[in-house]
């Protein structure tokens, strides 16, 4: 990598590190994706009650912005011409950033886990699309349709970058413009409303014991503990359970699976430790 090249990324870097939301109190267009109704109203209204981050996570999200930058500079570098990078867009209002723009394609770039990467590779994401990446797409592509520097305007793309083994995908999609225009329109109406709407988290069986957990993607959300006040978390090896309803204590070889309140904190028979 060229000195200059190398003074690239790192500006980069810095700029995309400037661009970390701090404030949630208003809809964003890398916010349009599946959502429960009630946890988008609170992410606007009371952002103060989203169950704190641990610091993990905040060196994951660091980790995915410079993985994000690297990708963009090595396509500069192989020749691409790569515009418009965090350019401040508005559909209908509702504002965001794109990463930008490269011979003419609206392009995001996703640090994806190794099925993420495996939906890119496949096209399987267009029919599985839990975090609502192509919504989010959809939205830069909405904001970008004026823009000269896109010269391709019904379709963008997804470039994913493999966090464990830095392999690459790149997937096409076409623009549903009438699409994410609804979207924005719904949502704008669940974050005008005066009080918050009825929970919608998508919830599972875990395993045989009558359990209930929260899915996937609402394992995710940071206001799961604003929808389910009950809420139970329980450590497994491979990361934390949220069970919505428990029949049965959740146990590993006749040992209890440890449980935590939403701070983080072990709890010992119904009561925390200090």
């Amino acid at each position: 990598m060229t000195p200059e090249i190398s003074e690239l990324l790192a500006r980069d870097i810095s700029l995309r590190l400037q661009h970390v939301e701090h404030s949630r109190k208003r809809l964003r267009l890398s916010k349009l994706g599946p959502s429960c109704p009630k946890a988008l109203w609170h992410s606007v209204h009371t952002p103060e009650l989203a169950a704190p981050l641990p610091p993990w996570v905040h060196i994951k999200l660091m980790y995915g912005h410079i993985l994000e930058a690297l990708v963009l500079t090595l396509a500069r570098a192989a020749g691409h011409r790569v515009e418009g990078e965090q350019d401040e867009l508005v559909v209908n209002g509702v504002v965001g950033h794109r990463d930008a723009v490269i011979d003419g394609c609206v392009v995001d770039v996703k640090s994806s886990s190794v099925l993420a990467l495996e939906k890119l590779k496949t096209g399987t994401i267009e029919q599985d699309d839990g975090f609502g990446y192509l919504d989010q797409l959809d939205a830069y592509l909405a904001g970008s349709v004026s823009d000269a520097l896109v010269t391709v305007k019904d379709r963008g793309y997804l470039i994913g970058v493999g966090k464990e083994l830095g392999h690459l995908a790149l997937h096409e999609h076409k623009f549903r413009s009438e699409h994410i225009q609804e979207r924005i329109v719904k949502y704008k109406r669940i974050v005008d409303s005066d009080t918050p709407p009825t929970c919608e988290c998508g919830t599972e069986t875990s395993g045989m014991s009558g359990n209930v957990k929260l899915d996937t993607r609402a394992s995710y959300d940071e206001f799961r503990y604003v929808c389910h006040p009950h809420l139970r978390t329980f450590i497994y090896a491979k990361g934390p359970i949220y069970l919505t309803k428990v029949v049965k204590q959740p146990v590993y070889r006749g040992e209890k699976i440890p449980e935590v309140d939403k701070n983080g904190r072990i709890v010992y028979n119904g009561l925390l430790s200090f």
